[in-house]
C-alpha cells in the first residue's frame, strides 16, 4: 500500500494533480453552504487550501508558484476580455470618480499602516507585508520583498511573507464582509438596484428605434439621401423608400432621391428620432410588416458574422448595396442594437439585419458566414498572444525619480490591461477576440480556483504557528487596514456620489485588487456592473499598490 502513501505525501505529478483537485472540489462544495443566507462561494477554496497546507500536504515550490501566477493571469485576462468593450465608455461616464475613490482607499490604507508602525513599533517591512496581505495584493508583496532585498544587500526578511500570509485570509473575509455590510447599512434591495442600473444604462446608451416618416419638408425635396445626411448631422439609416408617384418600394442608397409625399423607413436612436422626424416631415404609423407586404420580394433577415476575414472591416468596405442591392440597417453586438453607420467596424459574433431580395441575401450570407458552429470553436491563438503581450508589459520596469528600484505592473496588471486593449482594438487589426460566454466563464473560474488553492496551500503550513506566536495581533492590524478604508469610501460613494450598489461593490473589490471579492460581487449582482467598475479602477490601483509598497520600504527601512 506504499503507493497510496506516496500519492498523498509525495512530490510527483500525480500527487500535485490530486491535491489541487481535492482542494478545489472540497472548497467549491463547502462554499455552497449558507450561513444566515450567505455563502462564501468560490472563496472557500482558499480556506480548503490552508487546511491542506496545515495538515502537511505540500506541492513543489516551483510548481506552486507557477500555478498561482498562471491561474491569476487566466482570471484577470478573461475579466479584461469581458469588460474591455465597455471600459473606456465607463471611464468617461464615471471612471474619474471611481478612480478617485479607489485612490482614497489606497492612501487611507497606507496612512493606517504608517500610524500602526509608529504606535505599535512594528518594523515597516513587516507592516508592508501585513498591508499587502490586507489588500490581497501579491505583486505588492513581491515588490516589497525585492526592494528590501536590494536595500539590505541580499538579505531577506521572512516577516514580510509571514505578515502577508497571516493577514490574507481575514482580508478576504473583511473585503467580502464590507460588501455585505454595505448592503445592510443602506438596506439594499437588489431588484430596485437592478432597475436603477438598467435605467442609468438606458440613459447613457442610445437605444435603437425604427420609425416611418412621410417626407413633407420642402428643403429636402429632390435631394438624395447622401445630401440629407450632410444637412442633418444625426445618426440614422434609411432602409426603404416608398415612392408615392409610382407606388414602388426601393432599397435606399446614398443616391436615392426623396420627393414630396415619399414614405421612408428609418432606423435611428431614441435620442435622434424626434429630430429626424421633424426635419424630414411627419411620422406615420407603418410597421416593418407593412413595409414587407408592400413589396413581397424584399425581406429582412438577421445574419451572424462568423467569417474571420470580415472581422474589423467597415460596413462601407463590403459594398453590399452596389454589389447585391441590399442594405445593413442595424447591428446587434452583445445584445445591443447599433445603427449601421457605414463607418462602423464589424466584429465576429455581430448579428446584422439585412434588407433586400431573398436571393441576394443568400449571397450575402455566404460572404458574412452565418455559421454558429464556427463561433463555438475556440480562438486560442489570440488568447495566448494576449497573455504573451500582457506578461511582457507586466515585466517592463518603469523608473521614477528618487526611487532606486523600478516599478512593474506585474503578472496581474499587465495581462488585464492588454486584454482590455485587445478586446477594444483587436478587431481593427483583424484579430479575432470573440469567445463565447461559457468559454470565458470556464477560463475565469479555472484561473481563480488555481490561484486560491495555491495561496491557501502556501500559507497553511505556518499559519497556526504564526498566529500562536504573536501573529494573531497581525490579523487584527491587517483587518483594520482592510476594513476601515473600505467602509469610509463605501459610505462616501453611496451617500455623496450616489453610486449604484453593484458599481460600488465592484469599486471596493477593485480598490483592493481582490479577485475573490470580484467573484463574490459578480455572483451577488448577476450582471457585469461590478466587473466593469473593477476593471475601471484596477490598473491605477494595482500600480499604486506596487508603488506604495516599495516606497514604504525605501523611506522607512
Amino acid at each position: 500500500m506504499n503507493w497510496i502513501t506516496e500519492l498523498f505525501t509525495g512530490n510527483g505529478v500525480a500527487h500535485t494533480v490530486l491535491l489541487f483537485a481535492l482542494v478545489i472540489a472540497s472548497g467549491i462544495g463547502l462554499g455552497k453552504i449558507k450561513l444566515f443566507g450567505i455563502s462564501l462561494g468560490i472563496t472557500f477554496v482558499l480556506f480548503a487550501g490552508i487546511l491542506a497546507g496545515h495538515l502537511g500536504l505540500k506541492v513543489n515550490h516551483e510548481i506552486l508558484h507557477f500555478m498561482k501566477e498562471f491561474g491569476l493571469i487566466l482570471f484577470v485576462y478573461s475579466i479584461g476580455l469581458q469588460v474591455g468593450p465597455g471600459f473606456f465608455s465607463s471611464f468617461k461616464k464615471g471612471g474619474l470618480t471611481l478612480n478617485m475613490l479607489a485612490l482614497s482607499v489606497v492612501l487611507s490604507g497606507v496612512a493606517i499602516t504608517v500610524i500602526i508602525h509608529y504606535v505599535r513599533d512594528i518594523p515597516m517591512q513587516t507592516m508592508v507585508g501585513i498591508m499587502s496581505g490586507a489588500v490581497t495584493n501579491t505583486p505588492g508583496l513581491g515588490a516589497a520583498q525585492q526592494a528590501f532585498y536590494d536595500m539590505s544587500h541580499g538579505t531577506n526578511d521572512s516577516s514580510i511573507a509571514s505578515g502577508y500570509a497571516v493577514a490574507y485570509p481575514m482580508a478576504v473575509v473583511g473585503i467580502i464582509g464590507s460588501i455585505m455590510l454595505m448592503r445592510f447599512i443602506f438596506k439594499i434591495k437588489q431588484d430596485r438596484e437592478l432597475e436603477n442600473l438598467i435605467r442609468l444604462s438606458d440613459q447613457d446608451r442610445e437605444l435603437f428605434e425604427l420609425t416611418s416618416v412621410e417626407v413633407k419638408n420642402p428643403s429636402v425635396f429632390g435631394k438624395n439621401i447622401g445630401e440629407i445626411h450632410r444637412l442633418i448631422n444625426r445618426k440614422f439609416i434609411i432602409s426603404r423608400v416608398l415612392h408615392i408617384n409610382n407606388a414602388t418600394v426601393e432599397i435606399a442608397s446614398s443616391k436615392t432621391v426623396l420627393n414630396e409625399g415619399d414614405k421612408i423607413f428609418v432606423a435611428t436612436t431614441s435620442v435622434n428620432r424626434e429630430a429626424i422626424q421633424t426635419f424630414l416631415g411627419i411620422p406615420v404609423s407603418m410597421e416593418q410588416d407593412e413595409w414587407e407586404l408592400l413589396d413581397s420580394h424584399l425581406v429582412s433577415r438577421r445574419i451572424l458574422i462568423s467569417r474571420s476575414v470580415i472581422n474589423g472591416k467597415l460596413i462601407k468596405e463590403l459594398h453590399l448595396r452596389s454589389n447585391f442591392g441590399v442594405n445593413i440597417t442595424r447591428v446587434n453586438r452583445s445584445g445591443v442594437d447599433l445603427i449601421a453607420d457605414p463607418r462602423l467596424s464589424l466584429q465576429v459574433g455581430d448579428r446584422v439585419t439585412v434588407v433586400g431580395d431573398a436571393n441576394s441575401i443568400l449571397s450575402v450570407e455566404k460572404i458574412l458566414g452565418n455559421q454558429m458552429k464556427r463561433l463555438n470553436e475556440p480562438n486560442l491563438a489570440p488568447i495566448f498572444i494576449g497573455i504573451f503581450l500582457g506578461v511582457l508589459l507586466g515585466s517592463i520596469p518603469f523608473a521614477f525619480p528618487c526611487i532606486p528600484q523600478p516599478v512593474k505592473l506585474g503578472l496581474a496588471g499587465g495581462p488585464l490591461i492588454v486584454a482590455i486593449l485587445i478586446s477594444i482594438f483587436g478587431p481593427k487589426y483583424h484579430l479575432v477576440t470573440y469567445t463565447t460566454m461559457s468559454a470565458n466563464l470556464m477560463l475565469r473560474e479555472l484561473g481563480i480556483c488555481l490561484f486560491l488553492a495555491c495561496v491557501g496551500i502556501e500559507a497553511g503550513e505556518n499559519f497556526v504557528s504564526t498566529i500562536v506566536n504573536g501573529g494573531y495581533v497581525w490579523i487584527g492590524l491587517g483587518f483594520m487596514i482592510t476594513v476601515i478604508p473600505l467602509l469610509i469610501v463605501g459610505i462616501v460613494g453611496r451617500l455623496v456620489f450616489k453610486l449604484n450598489y453593484f458599481t460600488l461593490i465592484g469599486l471596493l473589490s477593485g480598490s483592493t485588487t481582490d479577485p475573490p471579492a470580484l467573484a463574490y460581487s459578480n455572483a451577488v449582482a448577476e450582471n457585469d456592473a461590478p466587473a466593469v467598475a473593477y476593471a475601471a479602477v484596477y490598473p491605477l490601483t494595482m500600480f499604486l499598490r506596487v508603488l506604495c509598497a516599495q516606497l514604504l520600504i525605501l523611506f522607512f527601512c
